[in-house]
């Protein structure tokens, strides 16, 4: 299907066209009867749009927000029209059970998300696209007006996350990193202790990535599957013919797609878990709002025309207050180490580890948070994210926290790019000490065109 080319974060022309277009897309009713819903009728609900239907919305960020009785699911986007059609039925399916009606079609579907931020009746916007994507349509719905959950990690570059953060201050949004890992038991119990020094003082923080797979598959240039607006799809990426190991596999909402694997579209492991991870180190240290004040990082590159993002890494960063955080590929988990003993949760439960939550002594996993101490809200992160919009309060991961966060897994990996080298930064003005070379590495290089940041 064709598009217009020219980006919507600058063009006015283009906004008042996709309003138009907006207006006749969603002629047939869209909003369910008051009758049905009683105190969350349509005028006091949420309305949210999707921008990006593949494995991931379809899995969960779809069944995660349309379950919540305060949000209202209108419109849905992607440039793959099967995965697109895919998600409209989802949408419908899940409605038509709750309306006393066969015929009810209450959700628009767009080829591009320019359609979608320029719906002024649309609040809230969940983006699930591919990591090169993240920042340029965050960033267009922010400055839109519209408030955004936002799959992790949130950027590809440093300065594209304060740009975020910044956007969010400015403009008063609500932001949501979409991490379930803080609505999940063991590492919220883990924090909550570990703040309220159960541990004693942090000595260091140990995590863990799971491993990177690269299957052995041919390496074929083919002609895109006609449902994929595959230069859509590239957007700001470099322009390269299509492979499908680079993409995902068509008509398959299951399988790990392959652009995770390339450089072009996604960092990899150490930024896709690693924001997992990480955060629920930052958070049990307090050190969510800043940075480390040393890093140094080696790993080495997969390479083949197709993959090329880390097949192993380690790292070690040191913290003004002189805490340590070590940070490797390996199996998922965030160990907290302190004066007074240490804690640990596995991702996974196995044989040789069945509880996910242990402790040097297994007293500390029986204390009581006492009232006047520190208490974290322990609720989905979709919930998180629709009370912040209904109360215009701040999330439990929003824009700042998902910026120190995701900065952490892109200063490892700049190290790794500069061959290892010991890197001073400033966690304050976000910037390497008396290396300008490390500095260009914390900009994104520039996106092709017509697709622009301003």
């Amino acid at each position: 299907m064709p598009h217009d080319r020219t980006p919507a974060f600058s063009r006015r022309s283009f906004l008042k066209r996709a309003a138009l277009a907006s207006t006749a897309a969603i002629a047939a009713p869209y909003i369910l009867p008051s009758s049905v819903f009683g105190a969350n009728a349509p005028s006091k609900r949420i309305t949210m749009a999707f921008i990006g239907t593949g494995r991931q919305a379809s899995m969960a960020n779809i069944p995660g927000f349309i379950k919540l009785p305060d949000v209202q699911v209108v419109a849905v986007c992607d440039v793959d029209s099967w995965r697109l059609a895919q998600a409209k039925q989802q949408v419908e399916s899940y409605y038509a059970k709750t309306v006393p009606s066969d015929g009810y079609k209450g959700c628009a579907a767009y080829h591009d998300f320019r359609e979608i931020i320029a719906r002024p009746d649309i609040d809230t916007v969940m983006i699930s696209t591919p990591d090169h994507w993240h920042a340029p349509i965050a960033i267009a719905a922010l400055k839109a007006g519209k408030d955004v959950s936002l799959e992790k990690p949130i950027t590809r570059a440093i300065d594209e996350g304060r740009r975020i953060a910044d956007l969010c201050t400015r403009h008063q949004r609500v932001f949501r990193v979409d991490s379930e890992f803080r609505s999940l038991e063991p590492f919220h119990r883990a924090a909550e202790l570990v703040r309220n020094g159960r541990i004693g003082k942090l000595r260091a923080v140990r995590t863990g990535s799971p491993k990177e797979i690269f299957p052995a598959e041919p390496e074929t240039l083919t002609p895109p599957p006609p449902e994929l607006d595959y230069d859509l799809w590239l957007g700001p990426a470099p322009q390269v013919d299509y492979m499908q190991k680079r993409v995902h596999t068509p008509h398959d909402l299951k399988s790990r797609p392959g652009w995770m694997r390339n450089l072009d579209y996604c960092d990899g492991m150490i930024c896709n878990w690693g924001t997992h991870l990480n955060d629920i180190a930052q958070w049990g240290a307090g050190t969510e709002r800043t940075g480390p004040v040393a890093i140094k990082a080696s790993g080495k590159f997969h390479d083949n025309k197709a993959w090329n993002v880390l097949e192993y890494f380690d790292a070690w960063y040191q913290f003004a207050n002189g805490m340590e955080l070590f940070y490797e590929m390996g199996e998922p988990h965030v160990r907290f180490e302190g004066e007074k003993g240490w804690l640990q949760v596995n991702y996974m439960a196995s044989k040789l580890s069945p509880e996910r939550l242990t402790a040097s002594d297994p007293a500390i996993l029986k204390e009581v948070i006492g009232p006047e101490e520190i208490h974290f809200p322990l609720k989905t992160e979709k919930a998180d994210f629709i009370d912040a919009v209904k109360s215009r309060g701040q999330t439990l991961e929003d824009a700042e926290v998902g910026q120190r966060t995701t900065s952490l897994c892109h200063l490892a990996h700049i190290s790794i790019k500069l061959g290892g080298e010991k890197l001073a930064w400033d966690p304050d003005k976000e910037v390497f000490l008396g290396n300008q070379e490390a500095n260009k590495l914390t900009r994104r290089p520039p996106l092709r065109a017509p697709w622009t940041l301003e």
